[in-house]
């Protein structure tokens, strides 16, 4: 009989996407089933690809005053009793938490099950839903080295990030293809995460007749960020998203312009590909961007651009050195550890639950 295993996380793709990668490997010898909020990104992206999915209430835990805080606990308190009910009835062997605020139910659910809990952490230091999260866990994976030095000694294994495996397929050609790109040209892949970002999306559009000089570009601005006026821009291709042609597109990128987020940064990370990262300011984030940032430029992966000192100016000549000086990159990048073997690591852990 198959062991059974249920995945949370959600809010944002970064809590969904490495379940995904692991799920892909599972499916075939585990019952899954996923557990996430009713109308979050993770029912979308998880329902796509054929898992079972059970949705549950989901309060938003916030560090900041809001009259909402007095009403989410509720929704918190009746998204446990819904999780318990579900997980009684499936009486999984493992519970695996990505992390996000619907994750926070579901981790307590499953301890009063006493079912065996599997966090995995992407950044330096732990979210809030993380931190309520980890006392009710058996063990806690990270991505970062740096993080153990945050979490309870006894609970932390350094596994790396679980990088999805398709993107190790994607082919050049056919990511110029699918954008309608020339050879012999750089390509320019400008991600700002599945919700976009204002700031690089304003300046991108500002220094674009100069970009185009040199690069093609690729940029992937977020939900409801296309600008009509720039569809038909020679060399210029613009998406709210990409899903089944990411592979390709970040297969043709000669350099990458995005956020900060863990999951993504080593993703590109492990395909070898010279970033710039541009991290959310400390008014947006809980600092969680910065502290990435800042390791990977430490360990020469990257070069890093302030938020908000952001200018048309300072992004085209970094971008123009990023790209000069690619290869340099790419060596110290070809000897990073953990960059491509987080999702092995991890599923090594689940199989022997």
């Amino acid at each position: 009989m198959a062991k059974k295993i249920i995945f949370t996380g959600g809010g944002s793709a970064g809590h969904v996407t490495p379940n995904l990668a692991l799920i892909a490997r599972l499916k075939k010898d585990w019952a899954v089933t996923y557990i996430g909020s009713k109308s979050g990104i993770e029912r979308e992206l998880v329902e796509g690809q054929g898992i079972p999915y059970k949705a549950i209430s989901s309060g938003k835990l916030r560090r900041y005053f809001d009259v909402k805080n007095f009403k989410d606990p509720f929704k918190v308190a009746a998204g446990v009793l819904q999780a318990y009910a579900i997980i009684h009835r499936i009486k999984p062997d493992l519970i695996f938490s990505k992390g996000g605020f619907v994750s926070v139910p579901v981790v307590i659910a499953g301890w009063l099950n006493r079912v065996p809990i599997y966090i995995h952490e992407s950044d330096i230091t732990p979210g809030l839903a993380n931190k309520i999260a980890i006392r009710f866990a058996s063990k806690l994976f990270v991505t970062f080295e740096e993080a153990g030095a945050h979490l309870p000694k006894d609970k932390v294994v350094h596994t790396g990030a679980p990088i999805r495996e398709r993107l190790f397929e994607g082919r050049a050609d056919k990511g110029l293809q699918f954008l309608g790109f020339q050879t012999g040209k750089p390509v320019l892949l400008i991600m700002g995460g599945s919700l976009g970002a204002k700031k690089i999306n304003e300046v991108v559009h500002e220094a674009l007749p100069e970009l185009l000089k040199t690069y093609q570009v690729v940029h992937l601005c977020g939900k409801g960020n296309v600008v009509p006026e720039l569809e038909n821009e020679q060399g210029y291709r613009q998406f709210e998203y990409v899903n089944q042609e990411l592979p390709d597109v970040m297969a043709a990128a000669a350099i990458i312009l995005s956020r900060a987020g863990s999951n993504a940064i080593f993703e590109f990370l492990a395909l070898k590909k010279p970033m710039i990262l541009v991290p959310l300011p400390l008014r947006a984030s809980r600092g969680d961007q910065i502290l990435n940032a800042r390791s990977f430029k430490q360990k020469g992966y990257c070069e890093v651009l302030d938020n908000d000192a952001l200018t048309e100016a300072q992004l085209i000549e970094t971008l123009n050195r990023l790209y000069r000086d690619r290869y340099d990159y790419i060596d110290r990048m070809a000897a990073a550890k953990h960059a491509t073997s987080g999702l092995q690591n991890i599923l090594d852990w689940i199989q022997r639950a």
